[in-house]
């Protein structure tokens, strides 16, 4: 699942490069977020009112860091080579494998690490001190989404939680860049952002919302190395960009790293049902049957 999300986000990427020319980089991550929220909303119809206070919060405070790493990795990319900007963000990750796992855990991490840098080479672009700065915020967010969204996948029962974070994610997007675009936006864009919208993030966060379920946050965040030999591989075949020596072996690490943390780190509850805790008038977490 956690693979499929990547290839996912990957190929929507890649599909939103004629957006991006047309609002902008922010401005297409908004109009994601923004029907994201909606098409979730029309979908799972969340009661609030039948979750715990613990969950509601969790469910906002994962639409915040959503909006955070979509828009702030978006900002970095405009100001910095994709290559510095992915290994930078990908230092939110690393720092959650690393925390999280212990022993062989750790080495599959710095493994990816290294396959990452091989991939990206960021030694080889110049450096914006701005687009450092949005892309550390970025790697930050991403650290506290995976944190959040394997809680929220814990406490809330099937994809509730999500339909409770995006709408959050949709507003704060719309708050920050939003309002900059609607005057730009056209029929076409608005049927075409619906479709990039299920291809990243709909899909994605829903497969990795079900992908934490069953691994450790610090297999996961290992896992999550893939990504770039991912945008090499469709990079590859879709435009035909031949990888150097050195992405090879990137490739090479990070997939054998992922395949390490994924056969290693497996959680002990893997694969079972959370259940929404029902509460009372006053808020209070009400016992169940």
């Amino acid at each position: 699942m956690a693979t499929v999300s990547m290839l996912c986000v990957q190929l929507g990427l890649a599909v939103s490069v004629g957006l991006v020319d047309q609002i902008g980089a922010t401005g297409a991550a908004w109009l994601r977020l923004f029907w994201a929220g909606i098409i979730l909303l029309v979908l799972v119809r969340p009661r609030p009112s039948q979750l715990s206070r613990p969950a509601v919060r969790a469910g906002v405070a994962l639409g915040v860091v959503t909006a955070g790493v979509t828009l702030l990795f978006m900002a970095a990319v405009a100001r910095l080579p994709l290559g510095t900007a992915s290994a930078i963000e990908f230092l939110g990750p690393l720092g959650v494998a690393l925390a999280h796992s212990r022993g062989l855990g750790r080495l599959w991490a710095l493994a990816a690490a290294a396959g990452v840098l091989c991939l990206t080479h960021p030694w080889t672009g110049t450096v914006d001190v701005a687009g450092v700065a949005f892309a550390l915020g970025a790697a930050g967010c991403w650290a506290v989404y995976i944190l959040l969204t394997q809680r929220i996948g814990d406490v809330v029962s099937g994809i509730t939680g999500l339909a409770i974070s995006m709408p959050v994610a949709a507003l704060v997007a719309t708050a920050a860049v939003g309002w900059k675009v609607v005057g730009r936006l056209t029929p076409e864009l608005l049927l075409i952002g619906i479709g990039l919208a299920i291809l990243l993030p709909v899909v994605p966060f829903i497969l990795e919302l079900l992908a934490l379920r069953r691994l450790e946050a610090g297999a996961f965040g290992t896992l999550m190395a893939l990504e770039p030999a991912f945008a090499l591989i469709i990079g590859f075949i879709a435009l035909h960009q031949s990888p150097a020596a050195i992405a090879v072996v990137g490739v090479g690490l990070v997939v054998v790293a992922g395949i390490g943390a994924e056969r290693s780190g497996a959680r002990k509850s893997a694969g079972r049902t959370s259940v929404v805790e029902p509460v009372s008038s006053a808020g209070a977490p009400m016992p169940i049957g």
